[in-house]
């Protein structure tokens, strides 16, 4: 079990619980957003974490986001993968601070969902609906647009910074999704090795710091949690979280402890789970305040909100366990890439995915020639069971 330290805490001013928070990849900076729904505004907090500190280094306001389906949520947010940038959504712009001050913003294309800066820094990539299933690449040094293959939810980068996980989710089934970075006009080469997720609904995918493991939280319908190995992409847990509570959405973090993954929960507990070991240790938190969001600093800290306005920051030793090489990351990106390719640029991507759901390897050919499922089976294989049995090469 890992001592917990709690190096730093602060509350908000004004008492609002932190419903996201978002490291910067390198550096010690993190923001995080509350919403007023009575002012129907939100509030972005820059805090410096450096030494084991919490400093707020600036707030500001944006509009409540409206997503396309007409649901307030928090507007999306991204930092630079590189400089001390970071870019909100608010409204039809796209604020930009820095330590500088704010930067001038960026029209924000119409009903923009996500943010992901590419690995690079040198594009933004933008899931914004617009009935054609295509995203956006935005320049952000011109403001030039271009469109590209969709995504949404949210983008994962792995540690080597050769590839990234994404979603492409529908109510039947989502896939997550993997691409190189680097394609025309900076947009995501998304590659034909995916994964195949129950409905929809699901959080943004989650690399460990080693990149041996991706976690994906969801759903819609209920409270789940998967861990898949990487870059096997073999399914090394899944689980349902209590039925009973609602669980904060984001609350999953990666700390420097190989193996190792921290659960937020609605009754104010971390719950370390090591994956390799297949333990579950339950640390309980102060007054039982309910989590409210939960990550990781770069340097492997685990960063707390809380629902009376706390913010803690928390170191995790590691207790001896060395995280794995560097090269480690890079061989397993080459190796997961050398066994895909590219999805072609024209024609429907699903027709071009091989895909897994962590236990059995799927294709469209196989696939077709399923008829019979049993009820523990996830829903997107019954649905398409069912599908095949009334389609034409099935009658009679």
């Amino acid at each position: 079990m890992t001592d917990l330290a709690v190096v730093a805490h602060l509350l908000t001013g004004d008492g609002l619980p932190v419903e996201l928070l978002a490291c910067h990849p390198r550096l010690p900076l993190a923001a995080g957003i509350s919403t007023d729904e009575e002012a129907d505004r939100s509030r972005v907090r820059i805090w410096d974490c450096s030494g084991g500190r919490l400093r707020e280094l600036a707030s500001f306001e944006v509009a409540v986001f409206t997503s396309s389906w007409g649901d307030r949520w928090l507007p999306p947010i991204a930092w630079h993968p590189h400089e001390p940038l970071l870019t909100v959504v608010d409204e039809g712009l796209l604020r930009r601070w820095t330590p500088d001050g704010r930067a001038e913003p960026l029209p924000a294309p119409e009903c923009c969902e996500a943010l992901a800066h590419s690995p690079d820094g040198r594009a933004l990539w933008v899931s914004a609906p617009d009935g054609d299933d295509a995203s956006t690449v935005l320049d952000p040094a011109t403001g030039a647009t271009a469109p590209a293959r969709w995504w949404d939810t949210g983008v994962g980068v792995h540690p080597s910074g050769e590839l990234v996980a994404t979603l492409v989710s529908d109510q039947g089934a989502t896939f997550c999704v993997f691409a190189r970075p680097g394609g025309e006009g900076g947009a995501m080469r998304q590659q034909r090795r995916a994964l195949v997720l129950d409905v929809d609904g699901y959080g943004t995918p989650l690399f460990s710091p080693d990149g041996r493991y991706l976690a994906v939280r969801g759903n819609a319908y209920v409270d789940s949690l998967d861990v898949f190995a990487f870059p096997s992409l073999r399914k090394v847990l899944h689980t349902v979280l209590a039925r009973d509570e609602e669980w904060p959405r984001q609350n999953l973090a990666f700390g420097p402890q190989p193996g190792v993954l921290w659960i937020g929960t609605p009754g104010g507990a971390l719950v370390e789970l090591d994956l390799e070991a297949r333990e579950a240790v339950e640390h309980g938190g102060p007054d039982d305040a309910g989590v409210t969001a939960l990550t990781a600093t770069t340097a492997g800290e685990l960063l707390v909100a809380r629902e009376d306005g706390s913010l803690t920051l928390l170191t995790t030793p590691t207790g001896g366990r060395s995280p794995s090489p560097a090269t480690t990351a890079g061989e397993d990106a080459a190796a997961f890439l050398a066994g895909t390719g590219d999805v072609p640029a024209d024609g429907d991507l699903h027709h071009h995915l091989d895909f897994t759901d962590g236990e059995h390897d799927w294709d469209r050919e196989k696939l077709a020639e399923v008829t019979d499922t049993s009820p523990a089976d996830p829903t997107w294989l019954q649905l398409q069971a069912h599908i095949n049995r009334f389609s034409a090469g099935h009658t009679g």
